[in-house]
C-alpha cells in the first residue's frame, strides 16, 4: 500500500487554520488543519489532554505534510454532547469527523487513550486507514490494580482534590529530567488538564477502567504501523509497546530516549523526525 505522490493528488482543497469548527451529529468539535497532502496525518490526544499537546507537531510537520489535530468530545473546546464517554463513541467520532472533512483515508496517530480509539476504529473501519502510528499506548484491558487506581482518582476529584490529582498525574507523565528542566511545558500541561470539566475527567476515568482489550485484533491489522514509545514511560511500559510490535505484521518500533509518557513534548525533534520518515516511507 502506498500513498499517492503525483503533483495533482497532493493539491487538496480544504479549509486550513486553527480552532476550526465542525458540527458532527449536533455536537461541535474543534480542530486544527494545517499543511497540504493527499492523505493527512490525524493526531488523537490522550487523557486528559486536548489538541494543544500536538502543537509542536502541527507547527513543524505542516511545512511538509497535511496534519490535523482535534479535541475529543468533552475535551478542549469540543462539546461533550449528551452521550456518556466511551472508546466506542470516540471511535465513531473519528470516522464521522473524517466524513465531515471529506477524508477518505488517513494516517492516524493515537497517543495513549488516543491509541485505544485508533485500534477500536481500525478494527471496525480498516478501509479508512492508510497507516497507523501507535504512540505510548497498548491494547490490554485495565488490570485490577489499574482499576483501583482509576477509582481512587475519581474519588479524589469528587472530593475536591483536583489539583492533587493533576500534580500526581503530571509527575508520572514526564521523564525525571523534564520535571526539572521543562517547567513551562509542565505548567502548560497542568493548565490543559485544569481546564477540562471534572465530569469529563471522571466519566472518562470510569470508561478507561472498564475498557475492552483489543489485543485479539492486532493480527488482523493489514496496514503499516509505527510504534513509538518513551524510554522511561511510567504509564505505558516499553514492554507493552514491544507486545504490539511482536503481534502486528507490518510494524516498526522506535524508542525515544530520555522521555516519559509525553515524548512528543519532551523530545519533539526526534518525534517529528520519526513521523516524517514513516510518512515518507509510505510513498515509496
Amino acid at each position: 500500500m502506498s500513498m499517492k505522490s503525483d503533483k495533482n493528488s497532493m493539491e487538496t482543497k480544504h479549509k486550513t487554520g486553527t480552532d476550526l469548527v465542525v458540527n458532527i451529529n449536533n455536537t461541535i468539535f474543534r480542530y486544527d488543519d494545517m499543511g497540504n497532502g493527499s492523505v493527512p496525518v490525524i493526531f488523537i490526544h490522550g487523557f486528559p489532554f486536548d489538541k494543544q499537546m500536538w502543537l509542536p507537531q502541527v507547527q513543524y510537520l505542516s511545512k511538509s505534510i497535511r496534519v490535523i489535530a482535534y479535541d475529543i468530545r468533552g475535551f478542549g473546546k469540543s462539546e461533550s454532547g449528551a452521550q456518556m464517554p466511551s472508546i466506542g463513541l470516540f471511535a465513531e467520532d473519528l470516522i464521522n469527523f473524517m466524513d465531515a472533512l471529506e477524508i477518505e483515508r488517513a494516517v492516524v496517530c493515537g497517543f495513549s487513550m488516543g491509541g485505544y480509539i485508533t485500534l477500536k476504529a481500525l478494527n471496525i473501519w480498516p478501509e479508512r486507514f492508510e497507516a497507523v502510528i501507535l504512540f505510548n499506548t497498548q491494547c490490554m484491558a485495565a488490570t485490577a490494580e489499574a482499576k483501583d487506581s482509576y477509582k481512587r482518582q475519581i474519588t479524589q476529584i469528587l472530593a475536591g482534590n483536583r489539583e492533587d490529582f493533576i500534580d500526581d498525574l503530571v509527575s508520572k507523565m514526564f521523564h525525571k529530567d523534564s520535571l526539572v528542566k521543562k517547567k513551562k511545558i509542565i505548567q502548560k500541561v497542568k493548565d490543559i488538564v485544569l481546564s477540562t470539566h471534572h465530569y469529563t475527567i471522571t466519566g472518562t476515568l470510569s470508561e478507561l477502567a472498564n475498557r475492552e482489550e483489543t489485543c485479539n485484533t492486532l493480527e488482523k491489522i493489514a496496514v503499516p504501523v509505527l510504534i513509538l514509545s518513551g524510554e522511561n514511560d511510567q504509564v505505558v511500559s516499553p514492554q507493552q509497546s514491544e507486545y504490539l510490535f511482536n503481534n502486528i505484521a507490518q510494524s516498526k518500533w522506535q524508542v525515544i530516549n530520555g522521555t516519559g509518557h509525553l515524548s512528543n513534548l519532551e523530545h519533539p525533534e526526534e518525534f517529528n523526525k520519526q513521523i516524517l520518515q514513516f510518512v515518507a516511507g509510505l510513498r515509496e
